[in-house]
């Protein structure tokens, strides 16, 4: 079984949807986390956003990356720029890929413009999600 870290920020929103995905999308074929270089909570509108969609990451839990720091991982995929900058040495032969993605907890608006940011960046995501399994799971 492949390990794969997701790497953000907070480990909020991102990072908590590409595991959502990369979950589902995998089907069992690997381990999937997600850490952050903090940690802020899992984003209520992250969990609404992807309940919408089907999958429930209402259980998930923000986690620092130093939580991790014994799992030899295969790849390190980073989704957002400040994450990739910090992100810290994995003393394995991970394969680190990266993706920024724009942060929907910035979005400003009203509710239902918020969440039409979450959902736009969910797609985004689910689309990546959907490739990296594709080209690296098959």
């Amino acid at each position: 079984m492949k390990n794969i870290l997701v790497l953000c920020t907070g480990n909020s929103c991102r990072s908590q949807i590409a595991e959502g995905y990369l979950r589902h999308f995998s089907e069992g074929k690997a381990n999937i986390y997600s850490a952050g270089i903090e940690t802020h909570g899992v984003n209520p509108r992250a969990i609404a956003t992807m309940k919408e969609a089907g999958i429930d990451i209402s259980a998930h839990t923000s986690n620092n990356v130093d939580e991790y720091a014994d799992v030899p991982f295969d790849y390190v995929i980073t989704v957002c720029d400040n994450a990739k900058e910090n992100c810290p040495y994995f003393p394995t032969n991970a394969v680190k890929l990266h993706h920024n993605f724009p942060d929907p907890a910035k979005a400003q608006g009203t509710e239902e413009q918020v969440m039409a940011e979450f959902r736009r960046v969910r797609e985004m995501i689910k689309d990546y999600c959907r490739e990296f399994t594709d080209k690296y799971l098959s």
